[in-house]
């Protein structure tokens, strides 16, 4: 496997950190992976170490205002900051690997990033995979969604702590600390931020009518951070046929990190290789 790290400059100056784990060879695919809030592209060993082997390429941009990348944490201007960014990088990837099908799969806020922008710019995309993508709150308020809409317009960058239980994203107790004791990990979020991706969540839903490429969608069905509900309707809302939905009974809001993770990454690159020209696996 070979690791390479760059970085790209964002449409506004931004400087995004990018990291890809290549196979030996030629990649059969390519698949584009989009991290959650408070959290960084370098968070996915198990799903890097289960589909560079059998010979797909793995790139991971750090959204803005997380990582490495630059920008104020937990910060975005609006939601097209997001989607654009996506597709700047979308678009180097596609430099570096000419060949192969290109996939997109996002967790969580990236989960809620890749649907959007697939339903955007699906062009030149084979197919989507959305981990415990945050299409629906959980349990907010609408007075405290009122208040973030006030809020987004006086002090949009104020910095609010987003008080997420650490303890809820795996049911493995090494994984928790970890991520506890990760620097570029950070628990910070603003009122602008809020607001887009309450904006961005009523789009995507609105238009999952629209939903043209095949379509992977993984959740625990314990996640007690993003309601497996939100994942269900908008599948359910989805036109297509080739489309898979699977619950991991007991599990929580990393499927990729918790204690199903083989069976996880495992379906993962059931479901890539489903979708690649066909040849033996290299696993």
């Amino acid at each position: 496997m070979q690791h390479q790290e760059g970085s790209l400059e964002s449409r506004d100056g931004l400087k995004m950190y990018y990291q890809a784990w290549l196979p030996e060879g030629a990649p059969r695919g390519v698949l584009v992976l989009v991290h959650g809030l408070g959290e960084h592209g370098g968070r996915y060993p198990h799903l890097v170490e289960r589909l560079v082997p059998a010979g797909f390429a793995v790139y991971a941009m750090d959204n803005r205002g997380h990582g490495r990348s630059g920008g104020q944490r937990g910060f975005v201007p609006a939601w097209d900051a997001f989607r654009e960014d996506l597709r700047q990088f979308i678009a180097f990837v596609r430099k570096e690997q000419p060949e192969g099908p290109l996939f997109l799969m996002g967790h969580s806020l990236g989960g809620l990033i890749a649907l959007d922008y697939a339903l955007h710019y699906p062009e030149g995309l084979r197919g989507v995979v959305a981990s415990a993508p945050a299409v629906r709150n959980k349990g907010v308020s609408p007075l405290l969604m009122a208040a973030a809409r006030v809020l987004s317009r006086i002090v949009p960058a104020m910095t609010i702590k987003t008080g997420l239980d650490a303890t809820a994203i795996s049911q493995n107790p090494d994984v928790v600390q970890a991520y506890r004791n990760d620097p570029l990990v950070h628990d910070l979020g603003t009122p602008r931020l809020a607001n887009e991706s309450e904006k961005a969540m009523a789009w995507v839903n609105a238009h999952a009518g629209e939903w043209s490429l095949p379509l992977l969608v993984l959740h625990g069905d314990a996640d007690r951070l993003v309601p497996i509900e939100g994942s269900r309707a908008f599948f359910d809302a989805v036109p297509v046929k080739d489309k898979r939905f699977i619950a991991y009974p007991g599990g929580y809001h990393e499927s990729h990190n918790d204690l199903h993770h083989p069976q996880a990454t495992a379906d993962v690159l059931a479901w890539l290789e489903a979708h690649v020209p066909q040849q033996t696996s290299q696993v």
